[in-house]
């Protein structure tokens, strides 16, 4: 009888300290992700304009990353690559493919989501912002694709507007109080972002993964009025935004909510927008440590393309860009390299900095290995563990990104190389531009000519990264 309860204290002991090491290997995840951030935007990263205190904060404690890369350069096939770890030549959705009334293309129930992963893993799940990548109900919507809980816009034409009639709760319609297109009165953001809080806050016992897809700074230009408005109001000569499009502005008649609001104070609106920001990833840290779980909790902060120029914004004025060249929709680096921080308590070492190239498709193996789970087989990303823990961490051959609209365009880094595919879709006026990025970051001396052999090298690479989708064809133009 004694020899078996010994080995049963032994059993239990071993259990015991086998759940405490799943522990220590499953830390929370939040993963924040700004909609239309430039990589110049933060006070880390050359702001001087705009206070970012918070991010500032986040980045001296954490790793700043200066060659991070973007899934694309716009809204969906970002997400799409950040959710699969496939580039934009391989995962399903490669376009901003709007669906009537409401919602986007949506990923297919195939897919393998960083969600999901997560899930099978023990990790409860919530995402929280904006989702557009499938509709509710469809096989893209965010509870088909691994999250628990969704809160926030499915739709990405919806997101034009702050103050939309209405927000989804998983597959529930909420109608926001006061907003009816001609009223405004419940800010999306706000109301998202207590959402995501509360989460936090619900699931403080067990491993979490926030997946927060924050919508600010992404055109219209609109905050309510207060401290933010009033910390910026007067520092910058504005030109006021007009939008004459036919119900762009709050009450007009036959609203069109993909439209944005006329902004007198545009400058002052996105500052006060990017501060606003700031102060939400502040609250988010803030509530980690006032729940004890800052060091036991990853934060991840970037964008999902590079700086918008719609809506009466200015990302020249801002140098949104920083030292790079391009906005979203190009491939130039000011389309796709954006910032990224990441902060892990006691694992990376605070104040540091990283040039290691990455890209969005690398943070679904990065979480797998986080939470020690197999990462699917054949996808396109490498896992950046081992570079946050300070170990000997693996190189990407290339990195390799397609855009489907202004006559098609394709891109390809290697190394110090960058070689920029234009017009495709017009091969008699198909244009290449070759970059030596490391003597020439803005992207100002084509050399393409000078070097035929890497041209023909780095399109080789282009040719065989891209598959054939056939929801988002890329040939003969879209």
């Amino acid at each position: 009888m004694r020899i078996f309860l010994i080995s049963m204290l032994a059993v239990l002991f071993v259990s015991g300290c086998t759940m405490q090491q799943k522990e220590v290997q499953q830390p929370n995840i939040i993963y924040i992700l700004a909609d239309d951030l430039g990589y110049g935007d933060l006070g880390c990263y050359g702001q001087t304009k705009i206070e970012t205190p918070h991010l500032d904060r986040l980045a001296a404690e954490g790793m700043m990353f200066t060659r991070h890369y973007s899934g694309s350069t716009v809204c969906a096939p970002s997400r799409s690559v950040l959710m699969t770890g496939l580039h934009t030549g391989h995962t399903a959705i490669r376009g901003n493919k709007e669906y009537q009334p409401e919602g986007q293309h949506p990923m297919k129930a195939e897919a393998v989501t960083a969600a999901e992963l997560l899930r099978e893993a023990g990790y409860v799940t919530g995402a929280f912002g904006k989702w557009g990548l499938g509709f509710i109900g469809t096989a893209g919507d965010p509870n088909s694709q691994g999250f628990d809980t969704f809160f926030g816009y499915n739709c990405q034409r919806q997101a034009h507007r702050y103050y939309p009639m209405h927000l989804w709760h998983n597959d529930q319609k909420v109608l926001l109080e006061g907003n009816d297109f001609a009223n405004t009165e419940t800010y999306a953001p706000d109301l998202i972002h207590q959402e995501a809080l509360k989460f936090i806050e619900e699931n403080k016992d067990e491993p979490f993964f926030l997946f927060y897809p924050n919508v600010i700074p992404h055109a219209e230009l609109i905050i309510p009025e207060g401290e933010m408005m009033e910390k910026y109001r007067g520092q910058f000569e504005e030109t006021p935004f007009v939008n004459s499009r036919p119900g762009a502005n709050y009450g007009d008649e036959e609203f069109n909510v993909s439209a944005y609001f006329s902004q007198p104070e545009p400058r002052t609106t996105f500052a006060a927008m990017v501060s606003l920001l700031d102060r939400q990833v502040g609250e988010v840290v803030a509530k980690l440590e006032e729940l004890g779980l800052e060091e036991h909790t990853i934060i991840m902060f970037t964008s999902d393309n590079g700086p918008h120029q719609e809506g009466g914004a200015d990302p020249d004025f801002f140098n949104s860009n920083g030292p790079l060249r391009g906005y979203k929709r190009d491939l130039y680096e000011g389309g796709v390299r954006v910032p990224m921080i990441a902060r892990w308590t006691n694992t990376i070492a605070p104040g540091s900095t990283t040039d290691h190239i990455s890209a969005f498709w690398d943070i679904l193996p990065t979480f797998a290995e986080v939470a020690d789970v197999p990462v699917p087989e054949e996808i396109d990303g490498i896992s950046f563990l081992p570079l946050l823990r300070g170990e000997e961490q693996k190189e990407h051959d290339y990195l390799y990104w397609e855009f489907h609209e202004q006559g098609g365009k394709q891109a390809v880094r290697k190394g110090k190389w960058k070689l920029v595919k234009l017009n495709v879709f017009d091969p008699s006026n198909t244009r290449f531009e070759l970059y030596e990025l490391e003597a020439d970051l803005a992207e100002e001396n084509n050399i393409a000519d000078q070097h035929p052999e890497v041209v023909a090298a780095l399109n080789e690479i282009i040719e065989k990264a891209h598959e054939h989708n056939a929801d988002f064809p890329f040939e003969g133009g879209k």
